[in-house]
């Protein structure tokens, strides 16, 4: 079979490299890859932000199956839309991404959920940030409530630097901001832990960590 995996980051040449090894798959397409797929895989050169140009590309090439590793295709809807052309994707759907996209929406189903996180405080202007803050115990962390490929979070020793943090978000640095998100620090190592489901069942992957 014919798939196509969307990126261009390691962890998309980690997806190429291992799919690469299976007997099933015959031809594998990078969109559009980096210079570690080119050498096990077809890169195609093609904007992951026109969907259109992508599903046109699909069918011509007659893919029977595309990965999606990158967040920002995920949370703008591309499993979405491949799916609504019968075309067979592996990845979150929109509303499941913005578990990714979104810090506060995140923050919101652990609430729900009883699922343990950090205290936290979600802020609709500059104003209720900062008489927030002035009652706030330091070190905090003040995140931007976007996608900011992981420069949206401000660990603040003081005031003075959270002031900073509020003001840097709603002043756009990170592109609209309509609210923020305040948290209680903690300290410690952070640990992800995997799982794959299809909605009945699922599937559990090994732990890894982020060094930052």
């Amino acid at each position: 079979m014919k798939i196509a995996i969307i990126g261009s980051g390691g962890r998309e040449h980690a997806l190429v490299y291992h799919l690469s090894n299976s007997k099933k798959i015959t031809k594998i397409y990078s969109i559009p890859g980096n210079a570690g797929t080119e050498e096990i895989s077809v890169n195609i050169d093609l904007n992951l932000e026109n969907f259109q140009d992508l599903y046109n590309f699909i069918k011509k090439e007659q893919i029977e199956l595309v990965v999606v590793g990158p967040e920002k295709p995920l949370v703008e809807g591309l499993v979405d839309f491949l799916d609504s052309k019968n075309i067979k994707v592996f990845g979150p759907k929109k509303k499941v991404a913005q578990l990714e996209g979104s810090k506060i929406f995140t923050k919101q189903i652990c609430e729900k959920f009883n699922i343990p996180t950090a205290k936290f405080k979600i802020c609709k202007s500059k104003e209720d940030s900062f008489i927030f803050l002035s009652s706030s115990n330091f070190p905090l962390v003040v995140k931007a409530d976007v996608l900011a490929a992981g420069k949206g979070v401000y660990i603040c020793q003081n005031v003075d630097e959270a002031k900073t943090a509020v003001n840097e978000i709603f002043e756009g640095k990170f592109g609209k901001a309509d609210q923020v998100l305040i948290e209680e620090f903690l300290e410690g190592d952070e640990m992800s832990f995997f799982i794959i489901s299809d909605g009945i069942s699922y599937k559990t992957f090994n732990t890894a960590q982020d060094h930052k």
